[in-house]
């Protein structure tokens, strides 16, 4: 079998140095000095290995992967958590520091910042979890979701279309629903419509060039993965290419939209599908196609981010050595040893070039 990863070019990658966890989770104070290749944190489950991702995911994105409720991720008993970053890149240091309590605090280099725009671009990720698999069995929201936190990544200004777009279409369903309960005059939809189909087109604007860079990777990486049996393709499903014509599409669906009392039609509706030899995998597809597809995804994901900026984010596995062969852990291992990997599992992975730290009940106990 050939080699199932591409082999990451040999220079100097991001990494995060040190973090420092306070009442975040089950750590009640802990500071981990991290090795800029691979880290494994090993123990049973339930004892925090995760909560160290999800830390580390807060930091570059300012949410959580696991949850929308800041407050659980404040300790039991307390009013308020603090995570806290260290970082290097190619061409700086830096810091991120978050105050959890009653209403979020983000500081990047000590300096507070207004808008979570001015966290992003800081420290690149790409995580995988055993639940990503439903990124392509479930419902489009899942795969949009994937599309922003990468692209939000690179261009932070993509956030910002985004949540105007979202924003603008919260009023225009407010106001359909003032025009079928209190026969409110429905021609001054014409002013969300043009912003809608604004905003509309460069989302799509955005989102199609980044699926055309993912469709350059993917199938190369799917192709070493089973031995060229398989060919992965991508589709990107769309109503919003172009303002005009999307224009005229919500404008024909006015009349539905208005009985139901809220927008049909919009990039909120877009999704991409991914054929392996010509049928979708979420429908077709074994789980074990699945979850090699969703892998493929993810390591494109971590080409597409070095070909952007020059470096390799960091890559972040949740229990995912499990679903690896002894062959191919070891492959794996050696062709990600030049970025950043931070990794759980219960077991210690001894031929790892780097640290291992043990955890129990929100403690580092053993660290070599």
């Amino acid at each position: 079998m050939q080699n199932m990863w591409i082999t990451l070019r040999k220079e100097k990658n991001m990494y995060i140095q040190e973090i420092e966890l306070n009442h975040f989770r089950n750590y009640e104070e802990q500071k981990i000095e991290l090795s800029p290749h691979i880290n494994i944190f090993y123990g049973d489950n339930g004892e925090g290995k995760t909560n160290i991702l999800e830390a580390i995911f807060l930091s570059s994105i300012g949410r959580s992967f696991r949850t929308n409720k800041e407050k659980e991720m404040i300790a039991i008993g307390e009013n308020k958590a603090l995570v806290s970053m260290k970082y290097e890149k190619k061409d700086r240091d830096g810091s991120v520091k978050l105050i959890l309590e009653d209403k979020k605090s983000v500081f990047v280099n000590g300096i507070k910042i207004k808008k979570l725009s001015e966290l992003l671009g800081n420290i690149h990720t790409v995580i995988f979890t055993p639940d990503d698999i439903h990124v392509l069995k479930d419902g489009p929201q899942k795969r949009r979701r994937f599309l922003d936190i990468m692209i939000g990544q690179l261009r932070p200004n993509y956030i910002y279309v985004l949540n105007q777009y979202l924003k603008t279409l919260e009023q225009r369903n407010n106001y359909l629903k003032q025009i079928k309960l209190e026969n409110k005059p429905e021609n001054l939809l014409d002013i969300w419509d043009e912003k809608l189909a604004e905003y509309a087109e460069k989302i799509y604007a955005y989102r199609n060039i980044f699926i055309e860079k993912l469709k350059e990777k993917i199938n190369t990486i799917h192709e070493q993965i089973t031995d060229a049996k398989e060919i992965l393709e991508m589709e990107y499903i769309s109503e919003c290419r172009e303002k005009n014509s999307f224009l005229k599409k919500l404008h024909e669906s006015r009349k539905i939209d208005m009985i139901k009392g809220f927008t049909t039609k919009g990039t909120h509706r877009d999704d991409f599908v991914i054929y392996i030899n010509k049928e979708p995998v979420n429908i077709y597809g074994s789980q074990g196609q699945n979850r090699t597809v969703i892998l493929s995804l993810k390591m494109a994901e971590l080409q597409v981010i070095y070909d952007d900026i020059g470096e390799y984010p960091i890559l972040l596995l949740d229990d995912f050595m499990s679903e690896l062969d002894e062959k191919r852990r070891k492959n794996f291992l050696k062709d990600i040893q030049n970025t950043q990997v931070i990794i759980t599992c219960t077991d210690n992975i001894k031929d790892a070039n780097g640290k291992s730290f043990e955890v129990n009940k929100g403690k580092i106990i053993n660290e070599h």
